[in-house]
């Protein structure tokens, strides 16, 4: 049997994108692609400023590379799409970073290739959008010149317990050409052992939105229980003990929803939707109660100030912004909205997080340089592991710690 000539080229180098160019690496001579050149400088020195991978594992096969330049990818034949698909400011699916994919793709898109996505978006844009221009742009067909699928992504960023290859990965395509199939098969069994094949592309995409929204729901209603226990004094982390002890109880944990994910996807559930003339009231419901957890914290944190008779304007340090623990990423911190609301109440108010420290909005302080007797209290937001460390320092010298969710 002649063996398949496979070159795979990775759209999009971001926490999505880099662990699977990492992973194609090992099997393959495959091509990392990314319209940022500042990323594509570090990557090739081995730097992720994400800081999710070592050196060792960007640069593990030497005929493997990064690149800005489209013609340096033209002479691959399977290509997988990882750029962000976020909101507007109405709410609405944002879809360009994925157009400006298919246009760099309709230039160099040639008889046989084979198209994943991995983005996040509601059902029936890879095939009704995607390849609909891809179509027009090449004058190439679907199912006949060139091939397309979808493999929802489920990158776990600071998760080392879920990473790629551990994971289960749906695989769904809509070809029935056997060629094509074991070429899919081989490839993504090069990035994990669980793959899931599919031959209903809408199903899988429908399939990841709402993995992610079955959680913002479920955080959502642990929210509103927490604020509710707040109100009537009563123990939280007792009631949810004492929830625990029936057989079929799912326990999550409250806290502030950011990310790429959570807030965003049910808005792309409920734009299409509405397309089909249907409202979804219980979609929305969890958005709303984790948007407004926001608010909640930033009152919470003068009412426990002004408890202790701290002065909001006396010297007092924030301790973690990023949207979650022990990541770099601060899209749709809520965290990060709190820092900025109270440095714009208070300039001598500073930051510390060990994941960020170029943000200019935000006036930031040095783990190294720390002088802790300089502050009147810290106000814990996103608990960094590194960060018990300085969380105990400060205990230890009797100054003030305001912490949540714990």
């Amino acid at each position: 049997m002649q063996k398949i000539y496979i070159r795979p080229c990775v759209i999009g180098l971001g926490y999505v994108g880099l662990p699977i160019y990492i992973r194609l690496q090992k099997k393959f001579d495959a091509i990392g692609f990314d319209l940022s050149k500042d990323r594509v400088k570090s990557l090739k020195k081995g730097i992720d400023l994400n800081k999710e991978h070592l050196k060792k594992e960007i640069c593990s096969n030497k005929k493997s590379f990064v690149t800005d330049k489209i013609q340096k990818i033209k002479n691959c034949n399977f290509y997988i799409v990882c750029v962000p698909t976020p909101i507007t400011k109405s709410n609405k699916p944002d879809l360009k970073a994925l157009l400006s994919s298919c246009k760099i793709l309709s230039k160099i898109l040639k008889e046989g290739d084979i198209i994943f996505f991995e983005s996040t978006v509601y059902p029936g844009v890879t095939e009704n959008i995607c390849a609909t221009y891809l179509e027009n742009k090449t004058k190439l067909k679907m199912n006949k010149n060139f091939f397309i699928g979808y493999s929802p992504e489920r990158v776990n960023p600071g998760d080392k317990r879920h990473s790629i290859e551990k994971i289960s990965k749906i695989v769904a395509y809509n070809t029935n050409i056997k060629k094509n199939i074991n070429i899919i098969k081989q490839v993504y069994k090069s990035i994990t052992n669980k793959v899931v094949l599919v031959n209903k592309i809408k199903e899988a995409e429908t399939a990841k939105v709402i993995e992610n929204i079955q959680r913002d729901l479920n955080i959502a209603l642990f929210n509103e229980i927490f604020v509710l226990c707040e109100k009537l004094k009563l123990n939280f982390n007792q009631v949810i003990k004492l929830a625990s002890t029936k057989w079929n109880f799912i326990k999550f944990q409250p806290g502030l929803v950011g990310g790429h994910c959570l807030p965003v996807d049910p808005y792309y559930l409920s734009f299409i939707a509405k397309k089909n003339r249907f409202k979804m009231s219980v979609l929305l419901a969890g958005r709303n109660m984790n948007n407004y957890m926001k608010t909640y914290l930033y009152d919470k944190i003068l009412e426990k100030l002004k408890k202790l008779n701290i002065n909001l304007n006396s010297n007092i340090l924030i301790l973690g912004i990023t949207y979650k623990k022990n990541v770099a990423d601060t899209r749709n911190s809520l965290a990060l909205d709190i820092a900025k609301k109270l440095q714009k109440k208070n300039r001598k108010i500073k930051v510390l997080d060990p994941y960020v420290s170029n943000n200019k909005n935000i006036r930031f302080v040095n783990s190294k340089t720390l002088n802790y007797n300089k502050f009147k209290a810290a106000v814990v937001i996103t608990k960094h592991d590194s960060l018990k460390r300085i969380i105990q320092n400060f205990k230890s010298k009797k100054i003030p710690v305001i912490e949540f969710f714990n």
